[in-house]
């Protein structure tokens, strides 16, 4: 009689990471489909582009380390749509595509592949186009633009190397009046105008592609949690911590700080704090250490905002909170049951 012995976990819930990759991807469709319909030809092809140049990115990678192809584990497809969504609308699709390289690369192979890299993807991609494109990548384009499923925002074709196409005569032409071409949380910073809350729910307000409607993103994200792909604790850590801090400074001076719905719908929040946040390579597994750990975001992302040179704090706040991740697990690991305290 043999015994075949096997390590932890001996139970498994019959979810393996191609099924809750592809079910994060279809969570993304509708958000998709929101830009597409905001922005028009130069949202699809963004966002079609950056997708094409991660998956070309992951199986260049598979074929430089002698690895097995790891495009049907939909890894790779959420990092090129999550960058994407990420992105001005108006981003030139060659700048995109280096992104899109410069995520799976820098920020994933490596380290090793899928489960070895210690921050999210797409935000290392995010990050490396902010830096390298700092005028492009805070260029903004008009959403629900008359003509926009009939020609692309002159910037979207610029050629490689090239300056982009400045788009106020596009902008002219479509006719958009009130377009001040800056997002909420710039016209907050620098004017101290604040956008009416349906603006931001509705998505009329300029912003990347994917964080106009907070609401949609919401849905989205709340499908993930109720089909059990996503650690609901980490949204609302993110959200709760932001939510209190922006409060507590609106309570001390309601002149200088926002109000509260501006810092919650607003920027890259909820696209953050549902999506990449959330990220099981990158974010803590103990208990207490998802709460630690999205608060920490929260707060950075509305000191960064309120305090720092940038407008915007989600990217770096999620960066901040991934390299913290291991050293939270290590000290917030639970008691062993009839350990002793050293």
């Amino acid at each position: 009689m043999s015994i075949e012995l096997r390590p932890s976990p001996h139970l498994h819930s019959g979810r393996d990471v191609p099924t809750i990759m592809r079910h994060v991807v279809y969570a993304l469709f509708p958000v998709c489909a929101f830009s597409i319909w905001q922005y028009g030809l130069s949202a699809l092809a963004l966002i079609v582009t950056v997708t094409l140049s991660c998956l070309a990115a992951e199986r260049i990678a598979n074929r430089m380390s002698g690895t097995v192809n790891t495009l049907s584990d939909w890894s790779a497809t959420i990092t090129g749509v999550l960058l994407a969504l990420t992105l001005p609308p108006a981003f030139p699709l060659w700048m995109g595509a280096v992104a899109g390289f410069a995520a799976i690369w820098l920020g994933k192979s490596l380290f090793g592949g899928l489960g070895h890299n210690p921050f999210n993807p797409a935000l290392v991609g995010r990050a490396f186009v902010q830096a390298a494109f700092p005028t492009a990548i805070t260029t903004w384009a008009p959403a629900f633009a008359p003509q926009r499923f009939s020609e692309f925002i002159p910037s979207s074709l610029t050629l490689p190397f090239m300056v982009p196409n400045d788009i106020s005569a596009w902008v002219a032409a479509n006719m958009v009046d009130g377009f001040t071409g800056a997002t909420p949380l710039a016209r907050w910073k620098f004017e101290h105008f604040v956008y009416p809350v349906e603006d931001m729910i509705t998505g009329a307000a300029s912003a990347s592609s994917g964080e106009t409607s907070a609401l949609l993103l919401l849905v989205c994200g709340l499908y993930l949690i109720a089909r059990k792909f996503m650690d609901w604790r980490i949204p609302v850590a993110v959200v709760g911590s932001a939510m209190i801090m922006a409060w507590g400074f609106q309570l001390y001076d309601a002149e200088t700080y926002p109000p509260m719905h501006l810092a919650l719908l607003s920027g890259g929040l909820m696209l953050g704090a549902l999506f990449m946040a959330t990220d099981m390579a990158t974010s803590p597994v103990t208990p207490m250490g998802v709460w630690v750990y999205g608060a920490l975001i929260g707060v950075l992302t509305i000191l960064i905002r309120y305090f720092g040179g940038l407008t915007e704090g989600v990217m770096y706040a999620i960066l901040v909170g991934n390299a913290a991740a291991p050293l939270i697990d290590k000290y917030l690991q639970p008691k062993v049951f009839g350990a002793r305290k050293k």
